[in-house]
């Protein structure tokens, strides 16, 4: 193989070709090849003939030039090498423990059903920017199934008891995330829960009638859901849920929030009343946090009721969030940081979104809402003629609740007048080409069904020319008249529903959606016992902020009541 006889090359040729194949040369820059000054000029044998020495040739001074400048070139290469394996080293690094934290996160997270089997409501078609609201349900369990939770409340007695959820609300962001809402559903109202399977033991609860925050303990979170569908025709995206210990960590990781009261509280046990969050604030308002935070979302009989405690609960909330956006917490980085890891131990959450990715997307939802387009309050309700103890929801103004957030419309009266025509959707089938099954719901307020009323009410569809409505001799139960449509039947079954609504002069929050029905159903409720005319007075269209606790966002003087026993 023939050298180079240029003083200093050696075999240089070979490891630049080697060089062309991705190798980094300066590699090999200390290597015998890289021709040292050792006087020689690398002839074939590294010597040069006595021939050569009168041939002209590069100087002493060159050749000390020459050599200079190709070592300082090796050695801005070698500063260049050690930045790039640097930059390789901590890239990699950074992003491997990005990665581990992340999975770290995510396997924090418990997920779980959506649904326990019965989830009726239909998703909402997209805006024409081809958004669609977001409906999420809060719960909040008082299980006591941990050493962490029994510290914080309860007795060993309830130790293995199947959990309630004795805090439901619901979270409603506008699909223009524009406005957004919580509602509040008391936890001892009365309302019709569906079939529900347990998704762990898989164990079968049949259909029953009975409390709301019973539903936790017969088909998880899950069944919580699919009650709340059915009894509002809202779909709901998502649930998540948090214990007593959650709470308190979540309270200790976004620093507290300031509340008020208007006198000093103290809310213990009292005679004939048992239990108590101990809460124990002067008149004014504090910053609460991690344990004293669960007191103020627990106090009940110092606040007089569990309305008051949602309200309470809501005045919390709304406070959260106004700490939360005055930390930059959804644009800070460390912050979100501390947030995520607390939030993954504490939440449990379903399965379409139990990922921190999903989990922070969410949170961003509510970024840009401003706090004067939030309004939270709790459901308009009734006295149950059952028990004393507990509600129904309040016939007309929870219809009109419910339809207002199906509709994506904002609970602000304000903001609905500004509103332009919507979408009327297809027109409604023919009257005399509608089947239509008509049920004697008139039981619906614990009294005795009205005899014959479903046949009563079929005379007076077929005379406005629904000839093919037909009374069912199955009874049903409904405080309120309702027009329900299947659910696969989309906006052609809900036009078609909103045209008998109007022909008996219904209001249009009593078109409800369901999965459990397979035709077009008039209910006859106990608020339409008798006559030919829908009695216009059982019609509330009052605004539903009125009388349900309603607390804005932007209200930040909102101080509690304090019941005078509870009083020090």
């Amino acid at each position: 193989m023939v050298r180079s006889s240029t003083h200093g090359e050696g075999t240089r040729p070979r490891v630049r070709h080697a060089g062309q194949l991705g190798w980094d040369d300066g590699l090999y820059d200390d290597g015998p090849s890289a021709g040292p000054d050792d006087g020689h000029d690398g002839g074939r044998d590294g010597r040069r003939s006595d021939g050569d020495r009168d041939r002209p040739g590069p100087g002493r001074a060159e050749r000390r030039r020459n050599q200079s400048h190709r070592h300082g070139k090796r050695g801005k290469r070698r500063v260049l090498r050690w930045i790039a394996w640097t930059l390789a080293v901590v890239i990699l690094g950074t992003g491997t423990a990005g990665y581990l934290w992340y999975e770290h996160l995510n396997s924090n997270l418990r997920k779980g059903q959506r649904s326990a089997g019965n989830s009726g409501a239909k998703k909402a078609a997209p805006n024409a920017a081809g958004q669609t609201p977001l409906n999420i349900l809060l719960i909040g369990s008082d299980s006591r199934n941990s050493k962490e939770n029994l510290k914080l409340g309860g007795s060993k007695s309830s130790v293995g008891a199947k959990p309630l959820a004795d805090v439901q609300m619901l979270l409603h962001v506008s699909a223009d995330r524009k406005n957004a809402s919580v509602v509040s559903i008391p936890r001892d109202t009365r309302v019709d829960i569906p079939k529900c399977v347990d998704p762990e033991t898989k164990q079968e609860s049949p259909a029953t009638n009975g409390l709301i925050n019973e539903t936790l303990g017969r088909g998880g979170p899950g069944c919580t859901l699919d009650t709340w569908e059915q009894l509002t025709g809202i779909y709901i995206d998502h649930w998540v849920m948090v214990d007593f210990a959650g709470v308190v960590a979540m309270a200790d990781a976004v620093g507290g929030a300031d509340v008020c009261v208007k006198d000093n509280v103290y809310d213990i046990p009292k005679p004939r009343v048992p239990g108590g969050s101990y809460l124990k604030l002067t008149k004014g308002t504090h910053k609460v946090q991690g344990k004293q935070a669960l007191q103020w979302l627990r106090t009940r009989h110092a606040f007089e009721s569990d309305f008051g405690r949602a309200k309470a609960q809501h005045m919390y909330l709304n406070s959260v969030i106004r700490q939360l956006k005055s930390q930059n917490a959804f644009t800070d980085t460390g912050r979100l940081m501390d947030l995520a890891e607390t939030a993954t131990k504490s939440l449990q959450v379903s399965e379409e979104i139990g990922s921190v990715k999903k989990l922070f997307d969410l949170g961003m939802q509510l970024k840009n809402v401003p706090m004067s387009k939030i309004n939270m309050l709790t459901m308009p309700r009734v006295t149950d003629p059952e028990d004393d103890n507990h509600v129904l929801p309040k016939p007309g103004a929870a219809d009109t609740l419910w339809a207002l957030l199906r509709d994506d419309e904002s609970l602000d009266p304000k903001d609905r007048a500004k509103t332009g025509t919507k979408d009327k959707g297809p027109a409604a089938t023919a009257p005399d080409a509608l089947d239509l099954t008509v049920v004697n719901g008139t039981a619906g307020d614990g009294q005795v069904a009205t005899t014959g009323r479903a046949a009563d009410v079929q005379d007076i569809l077929r005379s406005k020319g629904f000839t093919k409505a037909g009374a069912t001799t199955v009874p049903g139960s409904a405080l309120t008249t309702a027009v329900t449509y299947p659910k696969d039947s989309g906006a052609q079954g809900k036009s078609d529903a909103l045209s008998v609504a109007k022909a008996l002069g219904l209001p249009t929050s009593a078109v409800k959606v369901s999965a459990g029905v397979e035709t077009l159903t008039l209910t006859v409720g106990s608020d339409w016992r008798t006559g030919a005319a829908y009695p216009k007075k059982a019609v509330d269209e009052d605004d539903p902020l009125k009388d349900t606790e309603a607390v804005n966002g932007a209200k930040t003087d909102a101080c509690m009541d304090v019941y005078w026993p509870y009083r020090f």
